[in-house]
């Protein structure tokens, strides 16, 4: 069984060595080496080589026959092709000894039309090289002329038609090799004119602006006279109208159009003609330059580089100096170049096409505007000057209107301008604030003296004053108020006109402006003046006197709001009586202050009267009072009777008001005085040397230091002193013990628990008499009595209080 497998696998291997590439052999021929059979395998390739002998041999006795006969056949041919030679050799030679004559006279013939081949050839070239080097000649000599675009248009044609007819010359070549070196020479001489272009512009970028501002101020003042003519003939335009007018007479009529190619010129007529930006710039460079880069087919790096320049310079001209904000020639000098940066791109704009289109020179400007506001934003902040915020705005409003001739929006500066309003106005509030403190520090608080017509007129032209009664008084005579009343009259209309100032020209329709005044106006009332006067009001040493003519003259200032409402409307053309127009808060200011002073003249009088309480010295063991009123509180009334006497000017409710205060506050201290902790006893006889006192005070109310009051009302604020003295002096305690807590009752304004705290005094002072003056006192009748009802009522005083609080 293992030698048939073996014969089968010897087999297949042999079939596979037949019939397989001897190179791909390798596999099979291991295949039997790693076998057990190889001498097996070497014997059966043996046989099968012998077998392939005998047939290869019987192959090649089947053929011989054949191959003798081809043999024979090809040694008879070869007879025949030597004979052929022989022939073919013969003819030839003949051949060639009758052509020889004929050859010559062909040769001869190519020579001659040859030679007339080269001399057509040689006029023709020099036909084609006389113009190239004409043309060479020519090209120098522009080169030399520094013609630079013709050169380079000759340049161009010479490479284009001459140079390719001309042929393939040593002069060609040189020519050809020069070519681009001159394009090369005149790219790079056009772009040094260039760059020496964009340095004049930003030299003179300055001058540009400057020139061109002045311009627009010429063109803007004969627009405002033409309206101001049309206004003054048709007399039925409103302001607002004539203003939307002027905007269009300024856009058919304006310089600054496109039509003009963004030059700046003057009319003829003008005698001192204001030169444009051509005048002031050569722009040829950038012309010539523009030219040959297009020629050259480099026109986009040439806008390129052109436009990439201008913005860097824009970058340096928008780049403000870090002291701009000291002067206005400094944001004057930074306006003139922005101007002056986009007259000349506006110039370029409308004389080139396409070096710069409105999509660039749009996205510059929002560039500028964005910078411009936040410099003017960062600069103006640190303005105090109101003067100068006014020139800044006059000259915003200026560079705006010049780059609004062409064709620039400018509609955020106006913006800006309306914040910096804000800014103006606060600015006013700090100059104005000092203005008023002046004033009221320089102010002698008397009513103004007027000797003449002539004065009293003068006054009362700076302060709207009406009094008939006045008027019919001889001269000399007093105005009820003070100087400060006329001086911060005139004080506020001149804020008024500061404001008025700086809303003109911002194309603001009359409502706005007048919306504008009246709110900073009110700004100053409640803030500024509101502020000034509360701190001349409550300054140390302020006196009544000084407190009473402030009311007086804040009176008088309330009673002129009309008038400023009245002179607003008046210089904004404005109604009063305007729907949702702003109201002046200048009445409710000056009442703010009125009431301010009336309080501190309450509490300086309150003051007052504490100092002489301060002076009081009662002997509060006195064995009887004296006749008649103590020192101090006779200077007391002496001096309220004094101080009413200045509270005449004063309105009656207030004169009345600061008298009641007074009296209210001298019972409630004398009361306090009575009862004070440090008084630890108290004298029948002290007791008496008070009431005393108190019928002083009483007498004083009774008087009427101030009219008005109605009967004994003023005697009102001692009626808790007055119950309690008698209370005391009459020794009616059955009375108030019985009658407490009615209606009726005849102390009803006696507490109990200063009562009891009084009469604990006056025990405690009897019972130390007692002591003193007799040893044996406490065995006299009269005062052991006393002592027991004193006693008992003190008992009855403290059941009564804890009843109370029960």
């Amino acid at each position: 069984m293992a030698s048939a497998e073996t014969a089968a696998e010897h087999e297949r291997i042999l079939r596979e060595i037949e019939s397989t590439d001897t190179n791909c052999i390798g596999p099979t021929l291991r295949s039997v080496y790693d076998g057990q059979e190889h001498g097996l395998f070497m014997d059966k390739l043996e046989g099968r080589i012998r077998n392939h002998d005998r047939e290869i041999e019987k192959m090649c006795n089947h053929h011989f026959q054949g191959f003798v006969d081809s043999i024979t056949e090809l040694l008879k041919v070869r007879g025949e092709a030597q004979k052929l030679k022989c022939q073919v050799t013969e003819t030839n030679q003949k051949l060639q000894n009758d052509g020889k004559e004929l050859l010559t006279s062909m040769d001869e013939l190519r020579q001659c039309r040859l030679q007339q081949r080269n001399i057509a050839t040689t006029v023709d070239k020099l036909t084609h090289c006389l113009p190239v080097l004409e043309m060479y000649s020519k090209l120098q000599e522009q080169m030399k002329a520094k013609r630079y675009y013709p050169a380079l248009r000759t340049l161009e044609q010479l490479e284009e038609s001459c140079l390719p007819q001309a042929g393939s010359y040593r002069f060609s070549a040189i020519m050809a090799e020069n070519i681009s070196r001159l394009r090369t020479l005149i790219r790079d001489v056009s772009m040094s004119d260039l760059k020496d272009f964009l340095e004049s512009i930003r030299k003179h970028s300055d001058k540009i602006g400057e020139t061109a501002m002045k311009q627009a101020q010429v063109q803007i003042a004969r627009d405002n006279a033409v309206t101001s003519q049309q206004r003054s003939a048709s007399g039925r335009r409103i302001r607002k109208e004539v203003c939307s007018g002027t905007e269009v007479d300024r856009k058919e009529s304006n310089p600054f159009s496109e039509k003009d190619s963004g030059i700046l010129d003057v009319e003829d007529e003008e005698e001192n003609e204001i030169p444009g930006a051509q005048d002031l710039v050569d722009f040829s460079p950038v012309y010539r330059c523009l030219h040959i880069y297009t020629a050259l087919g480099a026109r986009d790096t040439f806008e390129n580089y052109y436009r990439k320049q201008r913005r860097k310079q824009a970058r340096l001209v928008l780049q403000p100096h870090s002291n701009m904000h000291e002067t206005l020639e400094g944001y004057r000098h930074y306006f003139n170049q922005i101007v002056g940066f986009f007259v000349v791109e506006d110039h370029i704009l409308h004389t080139t096409q396409g070096l710069v289109n409105r999509a660039y020179v749009e996205e510059l400007w929002e560039l500028a505007l964005s910078k411009t506001i936040a410099a003017l934003r960062t600069h103006s902040s640190y303005c105090t000057d109101p003067d100068l915020i006014l020139d800044l705005k006059n000259l915003i409003v200026l560079f705006a209107d010049t780059l609004q001739g062409y064709g620039f929006p400018v509609n955020q500066l106006f913006d800006m301008l309306l914040e910096m309003r804000d800014q103006y106005g606060e600015i006013l509030l700090k100059k104005w604030n000092q203005s008023f403190r002046q004033i009221l520090d320089q102010d002698n608080y008397s009513p103004i003296p007027v000797a003449s017509p002539e004065e009293y007129q003068r006054i009362t032209g700076q302060f709207p004053f009406q009094d008939p009664e006045l008027d019919k008084m001889h001269f000399p005579k007093k105005l009820p108020f003070s100087e400060f009343v006329p001086k911060v009259y005139s004080q506020l209309k001149e804020f008024i006109y500061a404001c008025l100032k700086y809303s003109e020209d911002l194309h603001l329709s009359s409502t706005e402006i007048d919306d504008m005044i009246r709110k900073s106006t009110n700004l100053l009332l409640t803030r500024t003046l509101s502020h000034c006067l509360q701190y001349a009001i409550k300054k140390k040493n302020v006196g009544l006197a000084e407190l009473v003519q402030i009311i007086v003259n804040t009176t008088h200032l309330e009673q002129s709001c009309h008038y400023l409402e009245e002179f607003i409307s008046n210089i904004t053309n404005v109604p009063p009586d305007t729907i949702n127009a702003t109201k002046l808060y200048g009445t409710s200011t000056f009442k703010d202050a009125r009431h301010a002073a009336e309080e501190e003249i309450y509490t300086n009088l309150n003051q007052k009267i504490d100092q002489f309480l301060q002076l009081a010295d009662y002997d509060w063991m006195a064995a009887q009072g004296g006749g008649q009123a103590s020192d101090y509180l006779s200077d007391l009334i002496a001096f309220l009777c004094s101080t009413f006497a200045v509270f005449t000017h004063l309105p009656g409710k207030v004169a009345q008001t600061a008298c009641m205060s007074a009296c209210k506050h001298l019972s409630t201290s004398l009361l306090q005085l009575l009862l004070e902790a440090d008084v630890r006893q108290v004298s029948m006889g002290a007791l008496q040397q008070f009431n005393v006192d108190v019928k002083e005070c009483e007498r004083f109310a009774r008087a009427g230091p101030v009219p008005g009051f109605q009967g004994d009302t003023l005697l009102l604020a001692f009626i808790d002193l007055r119950q309690l003295l008698d209370l005391f002096t009459q020794w009616d305690w059955s009375t108030y013990l019985a009658d407490y807590g009615r209606p009726t009752c005849k102390y009803l304004r006696v507490n109990p628990h200063t009562a009891l705290a009084l009469l604990e005094k006056i025990s405690r002072s009897m019972k130390d008499n007692s002591r003193k003056n007799n040893v044996f006192a406490q065995f006299r009748k009269n005062e052991r009595d006393k002592q027991k009802l004193i006693d008992t009522v003190v008992k009855q005083l403290r059941n009564l209080i804890a009843s109370n609080q029960a």
